[in-house]
């Protein structure tokens, strides 16, 4: 590779933006987002009550101007900095869907869109559901939650694409984990 002046592997970063959220950075020619909150990282929460439905939600996304479908899923730490990310994934699974967990186990741990964000998710399995409130989110979020029989999802989920929302495509790695081990064994 190559490592001439300037170069986006070598060349200092320098910040062209900072929100309260994201910073936008330069580093050589290449230009990224990147999370401001400590640690820059986000759950994803894979969620099945114990009547095998798939907890999703769906809410507007000022971004893509559309609805989208996704699974519950937070920033870990925006709150307190220390909070680990099964506390995180456990505490927006509730905000979001009024479901909470007697468990949280971290899955895996990537980036979101390597080539624009540093932002990395973690894919968090919650276990042990109990519904405990309404759910919808917190202040200006309008979250509204489906719970879809896990044999349906995909189907569900084919048909929600069709009729124009916007998808997270982590839905059907969610969906994989589900059934399987990371090593592709099923799950027991």
């Amino acid at each position: 590779m190559d490592d001439a002046p300037g170069h986006r592997k070598t060349a200092t970063p320098r910040t062209v933006y900072e929100g309260r959220y994201l910073r936008m950075v330069e580093r050589g020619t290449w230009e990224y987002s990147e999370r401001t909150h400590s640690g820059g990282l986000a759950a994803i929460i894979i969620a099945v009550t114990p009547d095998d439905r798939v907890l999703f939600v769906e809410q507007f996304r000022v971004p893509l101007q559309a609805n989208t479908i996704e699974m519950p899923a937070g920033l870990v730490g925006d709150i307190h900095a220390d909070e680990s990310i099964e506390v995180s994934a456990i505490r927006e699974l509730e905000e979001e869907t009024g479901w909470t967990a007697d468990h949280a186990e971290v899955l895996l741990i990537g980036p979101t869109s390597s080539g624009s964000s540093s932002e990395k998710v973690a894919f968090v399995r919650a276990t042990g559901l109990r519904k405990v409130g309404p759910g919808g989110g917190d202040g200006d979020e309008n979250i509204t939650v489906h719970e879809i029989p896990r044999n349906q999802a995909a189907a569900w989920l084919t048909a929600k694409l069709r009729e124009g929302y916007e998808l997270d495509a982590k839905l059907w790695a969610g969906l994989w984990m589900i059934e399987h081990e990371l090593d592709g064994t099923p799950r027991a």
